[in-house]
Protein backbone atom coordinates (compact mmCIF):
# COMPACT_ATOMS: atom_id res chain seq x y z
CA UNK A 1 0.00 0.00 0.00
CA UNK A 2 2.84 2.34 0.94
CA UNK A 3 4.63 1.51 -2.34
CA UNK A 4 1.49 2.30 -4.40
CA UNK A 5 1.00 5.59 -2.52
CA UNK A 6 4.63 6.60 -3.14
CA UNK A 7 4.34 5.65 -6.81
CA UNK A 8 1.11 7.61 -7.12
CA UNK A 9 2.66 10.69 -5.56
CA UNK A 10 5.62 10.42 -7.94
CA UNK A 11 3.33 10.35 -10.95
CA UNK A 12 1.38 13.30 -9.53
CA UNK A 13 4.59 15.29 -9.03
CA UNK A 14 5.74 14.52 -12.58
CA UNK A 15 2.34 15.55 -13.94
CA UNK A 16 2.45 18.85 -12.03
CA UNK A 17 5.94 19.60 -13.38
CA UNK A 18 4.86 18.76 -16.93
CA UNK A 19 1.73 20.90 -16.73
CA UNK A 20 3.70 23.78 -15.23
CA UNK A 21 6.29 23.49 -18.01
CA UNK A 22 3.67 23.28 -20.76
CA UNK A 23 1.73 26.23 -19.40
CA UNK A 24 4.83 28.23 -18.63
CA UNK A 25 6.40 28.04 -22.08
CA UNK A 26 3.65 29.79 -24.06
CA UNK A 27 3.29 32.46 -21.38
CA UNK A 28 7.02 33.10 -21.46
CA UNK A 29 7.06 33.19 -25.26
CA UNK A 30 4.11 35.57 -25.30
CA UNK A 31 5.80 37.91 -22.87
CA UNK A 32 8.96 37.96 -24.95
CA UNK A 33 7.16 38.68 -28.22
CA UNK A 34 7.37 36.80 -31.51
CA UNK A 35 9.93 34.08 -32.14
CA UNK A 36 11.84 35.72 -35.00
CA UNK A 37 14.35 33.53 -36.82
CA UNK A 38 16.92 36.20 -37.66
CA UNK A 39 20.22 37.15 -36.11
CA UNK A 40 18.93 40.66 -35.51
CA UNK A 41 15.43 42.16 -35.71
CA UNK A 42 13.34 45.14 -34.64
CA UNK A 43 9.75 46.43 -34.91
CA UNK A 44 8.95 50.15 -34.63
CA UNK A 45 5.79 52.23 -34.62
CA UNK A 46 6.31 54.63 -37.53
CA UNK A 47 4.33 57.50 -36.02
CA UNK A 48 5.82 57.72 -32.54
CA UNK A 49 9.11 55.89 -32.99
CA UNK A 50 8.19 53.52 -30.15
CA UNK A 51 10.06 50.21 -30.35
CA UNK A 52 7.62 47.34 -29.89
CA UNK A 53 10.07 44.45 -30.15
CA UNK A 54 13.78 43.91 -30.66
CA UNK A 55 16.24 41.04 -30.85
CA UNK A 56 19.96 41.79 -30.79
CA UNK A 57 19.19 45.20 -32.32
CA UNK A 58 22.66 46.69 -31.81
CA UNK A 59 24.80 44.16 -33.66
CA UNK A 60 26.46 45.98 -36.57
CA UNK A 61 26.07 43.80 -39.68
CA UNK A 62 26.45 44.38 -43.42
CA UNK A 63 23.09 45.81 -44.56
CA UNK A 64 23.65 44.89 -48.25
CA UNK A 65 21.21 46.79 -50.48
CA UNK A 66 19.32 48.24 -47.51
CA UNK A 67 22.19 50.74 -47.79
CA UNK A 68 20.30 52.25 -50.72
CA UNK A 69 17.75 53.77 -48.33
CA UNK A 70 20.39 56.34 -47.42
CA UNK A 71 21.10 56.95 -51.11
CA UNK A 72 17.37 57.38 -51.66
CA UNK A 73 17.12 59.82 -48.76
CA UNK A 74 19.93 61.99 -50.14
CA UNK A 75 18.29 62.02 -53.60
CA UNK A 76 15.03 63.27 -52.11
CA UNK A 77 16.92 65.86 -50.09
CA UNK A 78 18.83 67.08 -53.15
CA UNK A 79 15.53 67.48 -55.02
CA UNK A 80 13.95 69.27 -52.06
CA UNK A 81 16.91 71.67 -51.91
CA UNK A 82 16.74 72.37 -55.64
CA UNK A 83 20.13 70.86 -56.41
CA UNK A 84 18.58 68.47 -58.93
CA UNK A 85 15.09 67.67 -60.21
CA UNK A 86 13.38 64.49 -61.33
CA UNK A 87 13.94 65.63 -64.91
CA UNK A 88 17.66 66.32 -64.48
CA UNK A 89 19.64 64.13 -66.89
CA UNK A 90 23.04 62.51 -66.61
CA UNK A 91 25.12 59.97 -68.49
CA UNK A 92 26.73 56.79 -67.20
CA UNK A 93 30.39 56.88 -66.19
CA UNK A 94 32.87 54.11 -67.00
CA UNK A 95 32.74 53.00 -63.36
CA UNK A 96 28.94 52.77 -63.22
CA UNK A 97 28.89 51.06 -66.61
CA UNK A 98 31.40 48.42 -65.46
CA UNK A 99 29.10 47.52 -62.58
CA UNK A 100 26.04 47.47 -64.86
CA UNK A 101 27.81 45.24 -67.40
CA UNK A 102 28.82 42.71 -64.74
CA UNK A 103 26.31 39.85 -64.95
CA UNK A 104 27.03 38.79 -61.35
CA UNK A 105 25.24 41.94 -60.18
CA UNK A 106 22.16 41.29 -62.38
CA UNK A 107 21.44 44.97 -62.99
CA UNK A 108 19.09 46.66 -65.44
CA UNK A 109 21.79 47.06 -68.10
CA UNK A 110 22.70 50.68 -68.75
CA UNK A 111 23.93 52.27 -71.96
CA UNK A 112 26.73 54.82 -72.16
CA UNK A 113 26.50 58.07 -74.13
CA UNK A 114 22.78 58.20 -73.32
CA UNK A 115 20.87 60.63 -71.15
CA UNK A 116 18.99 59.15 -68.20
CA UNK A 117 16.70 61.21 -65.97
CA UNK A 118 16.95 61.17 -62.19
CA UNK A 119 13.46 59.65 -62.16
CA UNK A 120 14.58 56.73 -64.33
CA UNK A 121 17.70 56.09 -62.27
CA UNK A 122 15.85 56.36 -58.96
CA UNK A 123 13.09 54.00 -60.11
CA UNK A 124 15.64 51.36 -61.14
CA UNK A 125 17.42 51.73 -57.80
CA UNK A 126 14.31 51.73 -55.57
CA UNK A 127 12.29 49.11 -57.46
CA UNK A 128 14.92 46.75 -58.86
CA UNK A 129 17.70 47.52 -56.35
CA UNK A 130 20.05 48.30 -59.24
CA UNK A 131 23.62 49.07 -58.20
CA UNK A 132 24.88 51.02 -61.21
CA UNK A 133 22.02 53.52 -61.07
CA UNK A 134 22.81 54.10 -57.37
CA UNK A 135 26.39 54.96 -58.34
CA UNK A 136 25.21 57.23 -61.16
CA UNK A 137 22.98 59.16 -58.76
CA UNK A 138 25.78 59.42 -56.19
CA UNK A 139 28.13 60.82 -58.83
CA UNK A 140 25.49 63.27 -60.07
CA UNK A 141 24.80 64.66 -56.59
CA UNK A 142 28.31 64.74 -55.13
CA UNK A 143 30.66 64.58 -58.13
CA UNK A 144 32.05 61.20 -57.08
CA UNK A 145 30.96 58.25 -55.00
CA UNK A 146 33.74 59.01 -52.53
CA UNK A 147 32.29 62.47 -51.84
CA UNK A 148 28.81 60.97 -51.69
CA UNK A 149 29.96 58.52 -49.01
CA UNK A 150 31.02 61.51 -46.91
CA UNK A 151 27.48 62.87 -47.28
CA UNK A 152 26.04 59.49 -46.25
CA UNK A 153 28.07 59.35 -43.05
CA UNK A 154 27.35 63.01 -42.24
CA UNK A 155 23.62 62.41 -42.66
CA UNK A 156 23.82 59.26 -40.51
CA UNK A 157 25.43 61.32 -37.76
CA UNK A 158 22.76 64.02 -38.14
CA UNK A 159 20.00 61.40 -37.88
CA UNK A 160 21.58 60.00 -34.73
CA UNK A 161 22.14 56.49 -36.11
CA UNK A 162 23.89 54.70 -33.22
CA UNK A 163 25.85 52.16 -35.29
CA UNK A 164 26.87 52.92 -38.87
CA UNK A 165 29.67 52.93 -41.40
CA UNK A 166 29.06 53.77 -45.04
CA UNK A 167 31.80 53.01 -47.58
CA UNK A 168 29.74 53.04 -50.78
CA UNK A 169 26.28 53.92 -52.10
CA UNK A 170 25.12 50.44 -53.09
CA UNK A 171 25.69 47.97 -50.26
CA UNK A 172 28.13 45.85 -52.24
CA UNK A 173 31.41 44.96 -50.61
CA UNK A 174 34.16 47.34 -51.71
CA UNK A 175 36.12 44.33 -52.93
CA UNK A 176 33.37 43.78 -55.53
CA UNK A 177 34.06 47.22 -56.99
CA UNK A 178 37.60 46.41 -58.09
CA UNK A 179 39.83 49.47 -58.39
CA UNK A 180 36.79 51.74 -58.37
CA UNK A 181 36.07 51.50 -54.64
CA UNK A 182 35.30 55.02 -53.33
CA UNK A 183 38.22 57.26 -52.51
CA UNK A 184 38.73 57.62 -48.75
CA UNK A 185 37.51 54.08 -47.96
CA UNK A 186 39.28 50.72 -47.69
CA UNK A 187 39.25 48.14 -50.47
CA UNK A 188 38.30 45.33 -48.09
CA UNK A 189 35.58 47.33 -46.28
CA UNK A 190 31.81 46.85 -46.23
CA UNK A 191 28.98 49.02 -45.04
CA UNK A 192 27.81 48.38 -41.49
CA UNK A 193 24.45 49.06 -39.85
CA UNK A 194 22.66 47.60 -36.85
CA UNK A 195 18.97 46.74 -37.04
CA UNK A 196 18.30 49.73 -34.79
CA UNK A 197 20.21 52.06 -37.13
CA UNK A 198 18.53 50.58 -40.20
CA UNK A 199 15.10 51.09 -38.63
CA UNK A 200 15.97 54.68 -37.70
CA UNK A 201 17.11 55.33 -41.28
CA UNK A 202 13.82 53.89 -42.56
CA UNK A 203 11.91 55.92 -39.96
CA UNK A 204 13.49 59.14 -41.25
CA UNK A 205 12.89 58.23 -44.90
CA UNK A 206 9.22 57.35 -44.34
CA UNK A 207 8.45 60.41 -42.23
CA UNK A 208 10.54 63.02 -44.07
CA UNK A 209 9.76 61.79 -47.59
CA UNK A 210 6.57 59.70 -47.50
CA UNK A 211 6.27 59.90 -51.30
CA UNK A 212 9.22 57.49 -51.45
CA UNK A 213 6.64 54.79 -50.66
CA UNK A 214 4.80 55.47 -53.93
CA UNK A 215 7.91 54.15 -55.71
CA UNK A 216 9.00 51.41 -53.30
CA UNK A 217 5.46 49.95 -53.52
CA UNK A 218 5.63 49.43 -57.32
CA UNK A 219 5.80 45.65 -58.05
CA UNK A 220 7.13 46.12 -61.60
CA UNK A 221 7.86 48.90 -64.06
CA UNK A 222 9.15 49.58 -67.57
CA UNK A 223 12.76 50.71 -67.87
CA UNK A 224 14.59 51.29 -71.11
CA UNK A 225 12.36 48.87 -73.05
CA UNK A 226 12.35 46.12 -70.44
CA UNK A 227 10.27 45.13 -67.43
CA UNK A 228 12.02 45.44 -64.09
CA UNK A 229 10.62 43.76 -60.99
CA UNK A 230 10.66 44.56 -57.31
CA UNK A 231 12.55 42.13 -55.08
CA UNK A 232 9.99 42.77 -52.34
CA UNK A 233 7.83 39.65 -52.68
CA UNK A 234 5.34 40.89 -50.09
CA UNK A 235 3.90 43.37 -52.61
CA UNK A 236 0.85 42.44 -54.75
CA UNK A 237 2.71 41.29 -57.88
CA UNK A 238 1.16 41.02 -61.34
CA UNK A 239 -0.58 37.81 -62.50
CA UNK A 240 2.51 36.60 -64.37
CA UNK A 241 4.42 36.10 -61.14
CA UNK A 242 1.59 36.07 -58.60
CA UNK A 243 1.24 32.31 -58.51
CA UNK A 244 4.74 31.83 -57.13
CA UNK A 245 4.81 34.91 -54.90
CA UNK A 246 1.23 34.98 -53.60
CA UNK A 247 2.23 33.08 -50.47
CA UNK A 248 4.41 36.02 -49.42
CA UNK A 249 1.87 38.79 -50.10
CA UNK A 250 1.13 40.86 -47.01
CA UNK A 251 -1.72 43.34 -46.86
CA UNK A 252 -0.51 46.89 -46.33
CA UNK A 253 3.16 46.39 -47.25
CA UNK A 254 4.47 49.25 -49.42
CA UNK A 255 8.25 49.18 -48.88
CA UNK A 256 11.04 49.40 -48.26
CA UNK A 257 14.26 47.61 -49.20
CA UNK A 258 15.59 44.09 -49.53
CA UNK A 259 19.25 43.15 -49.26
CA UNK A 260 21.52 40.15 -49.74
CA UNK A 261 25.20 39.31 -49.84
CA UNK A 262 27.04 36.19 -48.71
CA UNK A 263 28.31 38.09 -45.66
CA UNK A 264 25.03 39.84 -44.87
CA UNK A 265 22.69 36.94 -45.47
CA UNK A 266 19.11 37.79 -46.42
CA UNK A 267 17.85 41.11 -45.03
CA UNK A 268 14.71 43.20 -45.34
CA UNK A 269 13.57 46.57 -44.06
CA UNK A 270 9.79 46.52 -44.43
CA UNK A 271 6.95 48.89 -43.72
CA UNK A 272 3.20 48.31 -43.74
CA UNK A 273 0.10 50.38 -43.00
CA UNK A 274 -3.35 49.23 -41.98
CA UNK A 275 -6.16 51.38 -40.62
CA UNK A 276 -3.88 54.44 -40.34
CA UNK A 277 -1.35 52.46 -38.30
CA UNK A 278 2.13 52.05 -39.80
CA UNK A 279 4.98 49.84 -38.60
CA UNK A 280 8.61 49.56 -39.68
CA UNK A 281 10.45 46.26 -39.31
CA UNK A 282 13.98 45.09 -39.96
CA UNK A 283 15.31 41.54 -40.12
CA UNK A 284 19.00 40.88 -40.70
CA UNK A 285 20.83 37.69 -41.55
CA UNK A 286 17.90 35.34 -42.09
CA UNK A 287 18.53 31.94 -43.68
CA UNK A 288 16.90 32.38 -47.09
CA UNK A 289 15.18 34.75 -49.47
CA UNK A 290 11.84 33.28 -48.32
CA UNK A 291 12.72 33.53 -44.63
CA UNK A 292 13.27 37.28 -44.70
CA UNK A 293 9.65 37.78 -45.77
CA UNK A 294 8.25 35.09 -43.46
CA UNK A 295 9.99 36.64 -40.44
CA UNK A 296 8.87 40.12 -41.49
CA UNK A 297 5.28 38.87 -41.61
CA UNK A 298 5.73 37.45 -38.12
CA UNK A 299 6.88 40.84 -36.82
CA UNK A 300 4.09 42.72 -38.60
CA UNK A 301 1.46 40.29 -37.31
CA UNK A 302 2.74 40.86 -33.80
CA UNK A 303 2.31 44.60 -34.23
CA UNK A 304 -1.09 44.65 -35.90
CA UNK A 305 -2.59 41.89 -33.71
CA UNK A 306 -1.41 43.13 -30.32
CA UNK A 307 -1.07 46.91 -30.29
CA UNK A 308 -3.55 49.79 -30.47
CA UNK A 309 -2.88 53.51 -30.57
CA UNK A 310 -4.23 55.03 -27.37
CA UNK A 311 -4.34 58.56 -26.04
CA UNK A 312 -2.98 58.10 -22.54
CA UNK A 313 -3.04 61.75 -21.51
CA UNK A 314 -5.05 64.38 -23.36
CA UNK A 315 -3.95 67.87 -24.30
CA UNK A 316 -4.57 70.12 -21.30
CA UNK A 317 -3.94 67.31 -18.79
CA UNK A 318 -3.12 68.40 -15.24
CA UNK A 319 -1.49 66.29 -12.55
CA UNK A 320 -3.45 66.19 -9.33
CA UNK A 321 -2.04 68.59 -6.71
CA UNK A 322 0.34 70.02 -9.32
CA UNK A 323 -2.12 71.97 -11.45
CA UNK A 324 -0.96 75.46 -10.39
CA UNK A 325 2.23 77.41 -9.80
CA UNK A 326 2.53 80.38 -7.40
CA UNK A 327 3.12 83.83 -8.90
CA UNK A 328 5.32 86.58 -7.50
CA UNK A 329 4.56 90.26 -8.26
CA UNK A 330 1.39 89.37 -10.14
CA UNK A 331 -2.24 90.42 -10.03
CA UNK A 332 -3.04 86.76 -9.33
CA UNK A 333 -1.47 84.55 -6.69
CA UNK A 334 -1.10 81.53 -9.00
CA UNK A 335 -1.60 80.27 -12.53
CA UNK A 336 -2.98 77.01 -13.90
CA UNK A 337 -0.50 74.85 -15.85
CA UNK A 338 -1.21 71.92 -18.19
CA UNK A 339 0.22 69.93 -21.09
CA UNK A 340 0.13 71.64 -24.49
CA UNK A 341 -0.24 68.36 -26.37
CA UNK A 342 -1.51 64.82 -25.91
CA UNK A 343 0.42 61.60 -25.42
CA UNK A 344 -0.53 58.93 -27.96
CA UNK A 345 1.29 55.58 -27.67
CA UNK A 346 0.90 52.10 -29.18
CA UNK A 347 -0.25 50.00 -26.23
CA UNK A 348 -0.44 46.25 -25.81
CA UNK A 349 -3.16 44.80 -23.57
CA UNK A 350 -3.21 46.44 -20.15
CA UNK A 351 0.05 48.36 -20.63
CA UNK A 352 -1.75 51.71 -20.38
CA UNK A 353 -1.86 51.42 -16.59
CA UNK A 354 1.94 51.27 -16.51
CA UNK A 355 2.34 54.81 -17.86
CA UNK A 356 2.38 57.99 -15.82
CA UNK A 357 3.58 61.58 -16.12
CA UNK A 358 6.41 63.40 -14.40
CA UNK A 359 6.69 67.18 -14.35
CA UNK A 360 10.02 68.93 -14.85
CA UNK A 361 9.72 72.66 -14.14
CA UNK A 362 12.08 75.13 -15.77
CA UNK A 363 14.27 76.20 -12.86
CA UNK A 364 15.43 79.31 -14.72
CA UNK A 365 11.86 80.63 -14.60
CA UNK A 366 11.43 80.12 -10.85
CA UNK A 367 12.71 82.34 -8.04
CA UNK A 368 14.31 80.99 -4.87
CA UNK A 369 10.86 80.40 -3.39
CA UNK A 370 9.73 78.30 -6.36
CA UNK A 371 7.51 81.04 -7.80
CA UNK A 372 7.06 82.33 -11.32
CA UNK A 373 7.54 86.07 -11.67
CA UNK A 374 4.83 88.10 -13.41
CA UNK A 375 4.08 88.94 -16.12
CA UNK A 376 3.18 85.49 -17.47
CA UNK A 377 1.63 85.01 -20.90
CA UNK A 378 -1.00 82.42 -21.72
CA UNK A 379 0.72 79.49 -23.46
CA UNK A 380 4.14 80.37 -22.04
CA UNK A 381 6.31 77.30 -21.45
CA UNK A 382 7.13 76.73 -17.78
CA UNK A 383 8.52 73.19 -18.02
CA UNK A 384 7.94 69.77 -19.57
CA UNK A 385 5.83 66.71 -18.86
CA UNK A 386 7.61 63.39 -19.44
CA UNK A 387 5.87 60.11 -20.23
CA UNK A 388 7.30 57.38 -18.00
CA UNK A 389 6.75 53.62 -18.36
CA UNK A 390 6.84 51.58 -15.14
CA UNK A 391 6.15 48.12 -16.56
CA UNK A 392 8.52 45.17 -16.81
CA UNK A 393 9.54 45.39 -20.48
CA UNK A 394 10.14 48.63 -22.34
CA UNK A 395 12.21 48.85 -25.51
CA UNK A 396 12.22 52.65 -25.56
CA UNK A 397 12.12 54.77 -28.72
CA UNK A 398 14.02 54.48 -31.98
CA UNK A 399 15.53 57.93 -31.43
CA UNK A 400 16.98 58.67 -27.99
CA UNK A 401 15.82 62.28 -28.13
CA UNK A 402 12.39 61.56 -29.59
CA UNK A 403 10.00 64.40 -28.77
CA UNK A 404 7.11 61.94 -28.42
CA UNK A 405 8.22 61.22 -24.83
CA UNK A 406 7.83 64.83 -23.64
CA UNK A 407 5.48 67.74 -24.19
CA UNK A 408 5.58 71.30 -22.92
CA UNK A 409 3.91 72.43 -19.72
CA UNK A 410 2.33 75.81 -20.40
CA UNK A 411 0.48 78.52 -18.49
CA UNK A 412 -3.26 78.39 -19.04
CA UNK A 413 -3.88 82.08 -18.45
CA UNK A 414 -2.17 85.46 -18.70
CA UNK A 415 -1.11 86.96 -15.37
CA UNK A 416 -0.19 90.62 -15.53
CA UNK A 417 2.35 92.28 -13.31
CA UNK A 418 0.79 94.10 -10.37
CA UNK A 419 0.77 97.95 -10.42
CA UNK A 420 3.56 99.90 -8.72
CA UNK A 421 1.38 100.96 -5.78
CA UNK A 422 0.44 97.41 -4.83
CA UNK A 423 4.01 96.24 -5.37
CA UNK A 424 5.24 99.02 -3.08
CA UNK A 425 2.72 98.10 -0.39
CA UNK A 426 3.76 94.49 -0.72
CA UNK A 427 7.43 95.42 -0.39
CA UNK A 428 6.69 97.52 2.72
CA UNK A 429 4.67 94.68 4.20
CA UNK A 430 7.47 92.24 3.47
CA UNK A 431 9.96 94.63 5.09
CA UNK A 432 8.01 95.01 8.32
CA UNK A 433 7.19 91.30 8.37
CA UNK A 434 10.87 90.54 8.12
CA UNK A 435 11.75 93.20 10.72
CA UNK A 436 9.14 91.87 13.12
CA UNK A 437 10.48 88.33 12.73
CA UNK A 438 13.98 89.57 13.45
CA UNK A 439 12.84 91.41 16.59
CA UNK A 440 10.91 88.39 17.83
CA UNK A 441 13.90 86.16 17.30
CA UNK A 442 16.15 88.61 19.14
CA UNK A 443 13.78 88.85 22.11
CA UNK A 444 13.55 85.08 22.26
CA UNK A 445 17.30 84.99 22.44
CA UNK A 446 17.29 87.13 25.61
CA UNK A 447 15.25 84.55 27.42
Amino acid sequence: MKHKLTKGLSFLLIAIVMVTTIIGQPLSAKAAGPDVQAESAILVDAETGKILFSKNPDIALPPASMTKMMTEYLVWEAIENGKISWNTTTQISDYAYSISANNSFSGVGLTQSKDYTVQQLYDAMAINSDNATSIALAELIAGSEGEFVKMMNAKAKEMGLPDYKFVNSTGLANSDLGENYPKGTEQDASNRLSARSTALLAYNLVNDYPKALTISSVPSAEFDGQTIRNWNWMLPHDPETASSLQQFYYKGIDGLKTGHTDLAGYCFAGTAERNDQRYISVVMKTESVEARFQQTARLMDYGFNNFDQKELFAKGYQLENKSTLPIAKGKEDNVQIATNNSFVVPVKGEQAKNYNLEYHLDKDKLNKDGELTAPIKKGEKVGTAELVFNGETDYGYISAGDSKTTVDLVAQDTVEKDNWFMLTLGAIADFFTGLFSTVVDTVKGWF
